[in-house]
């Protein structure tokens, strides 16, 4: 099950439906099960004070993931700052729309074993990124 939960920003409408189903086939396709996923949309200083308090880090993010995985079954928090995913998209020439769903992803393929620590492991992650990106359109 996917839930969607906003906090210190404004709740604003997102395609809840279609995210569902294609998260659902990004998971289906990387052999997994899906369990509880949860995505929490907020602040930059609201994810600020998350990086803080459980990673320590002291600088803004887009996303971070907390992963609760068992086996086979994908669960986890994904947080993720708008302020960050609306710059970015500007940055990039993206839409809001586009980059919120490229980060709602990346947290997905965290939790289904993908990282990006290395520059190889950046391009992999990319390129999983685009070739889900690609069921929402």
């Amino acid at each position: 099950m996917i839930n969607f939960f906003f906090e210190d920003i404004d709740e604003f409408d997102i395609k809840k439906t279609d995210i569902e189903k294609n998260i659902e086939k990004l998971v289906i396709n990387e052999n997994r099960i899906l369990g509880d996923v949860n995505y929490i949309l907020c602040s930059d200083n609201y994810l600020l004070n998350i990086n803080r308090e459980y990673l320590n880090h002291d600088y803004f993010t887009d996303v971070i993931s907390f992963d609760y995985c068992e086996d086979n079954v994908i669960s986890g928090d994904i947080f993720i700052s708008v302020d960050t995913v609306s710059d970015n998209a500007k940055e990039y020439g993206a839409t809001f729309e586009n980059e919120l769903e490229r980060v709602m992803i990346h947290g997905v393929l965290h939790f289904v074993g993908y990282n990006d620590k290395t520059e190889s492991d950046q391009k992999t992650m990319r390129a999983k990124e685009n070739q889900y990106l690609s069921l929402f359109k």
